[in-house]
């Protein structure tokens, strides 16, 4: 009934009900477990509330002159010949362009100590991971320790890592909301992201950047344990009886849906490198499938 009578109301009541229960969901962004997502964090927050010095002063300002000039109002100053105000010109401009100023040098400084090539300060040495963005599928190589996985990534917390980050086929993008730092994967280049865990803990990665059919479920998890249950895993997956071979991987570069969790205990020596120069005039020809799953 209330529907019908007050379609306006109705709509305004259904959206401030939606906000609220958004209001209670987790935002990874606003959760950060790693100096670089905490960094980001307050940038966000930052800019956010610079912009808002300009928006809500119009919200207000919109509600009271709403008020103050509706019809019935006989007692409002009725000038419609007014056209100028050097006090409200100074203000309009001036607010603004020190907004913007300030924005600006946020900008400038964070985007170079916050640039994602840029190794982090650390005592601890660097832990390096080559990404490979499949269809669609995420593949993990740890050279150092000479494993590798598939939607399965693990490091110890408070410990550097290095990613070396490609794709084998179609643009991607490498993406741990609570680490920070999204980077896109490419068929032929190499691109690099330094991230470090502070907190122990499971997180979620994603592709941020739509790829195809099976884009919703290119997932993993990234498991942040310390240095001892770290050597454990490793323990773990060297302990499994498959192998990355490069008849292996042009078995995984196959298109797949919702790929579960693979554990491999050696890699061909330089299969990330064969990856990326697969897509140069000197790469080395890799076996591959011609036929491939929607």
């Amino acid at each position: 009934m209330i529907k019908k009578r007050y379609p306006k109301l109705f709509g305004l009541l259904s959206s401030l009900y939606a906000t609220l229960m958004l209001s209670g969901c987790d935002m990874a962004l606003l959760d950060p477990k790693g100096q670089i997502g905490v960094d980001e964090k307050n940038l966000i927050i930052t800019a956010t509330l610079l912009m808002l010095i300009v928006v809500i002063p119009v919200i207000i300002m919109t509600v009271v002159f709403a008020w103050r000039y509706r019809a019935s109002n006989k007692d409002a100053t009725y000038t419609p010949d007014w056209s100028h105000s050097n006090k409200i010109e100074a203000i309009v401009w001036t607010v603004p362009l020190l907004i913007i100023l300030v924005l600006g040098t946020i900008t400038w400084e964070t985007t170079h100590s916050l640039d994602p090539r840029k190794p982090i300060v650390s005592d601890a040495k660097p832990i390096v991971i080559q990404v490979v963005s499949l269809d669609w599928k995420w593949l993990f190589i740890y050279p150092e320790q000479g494993i590798a996985t598939v939607n399965q990534l693990a490091f110890p917390v408070n410990v550097p890592v290095e990613f070396q980050i490609t794709s084998g086929t179609v643009m991607n993008s490498f993406f741990i909301p609570q680490l920070g730092s999204q980077i896109y994967a490419m068929a032929g280049m190499k691109n690099t992201l330094h991230l470090i865990a502070n907190e122990s803990g499971t997180y979620k990665g994603i592709s941020a950047n739509y790829s195809g059919h099976g884009f919703s479920g290119m997932k993993f998890d990234t498991l942040v344990t310390p240095q001892e249950d770290f050597d454990a895993w490793v323990s773990k997956v060297k302990a499994s009886s498959e192998t990355l071979s490069a008849e292996k991987y042009a078995a995984l570069e196959v298109k797949s849906q919702d790929n579960p969790v693979e554990l491999f205990a050696t890699v061909k020596p330089d299969l990330y490198e064969d990856i990326v120069a697969k897509y140069t005039h000197a790469g080395m020809e890799m076996p591959s499938h011609t036929e491939s799953k929607e």
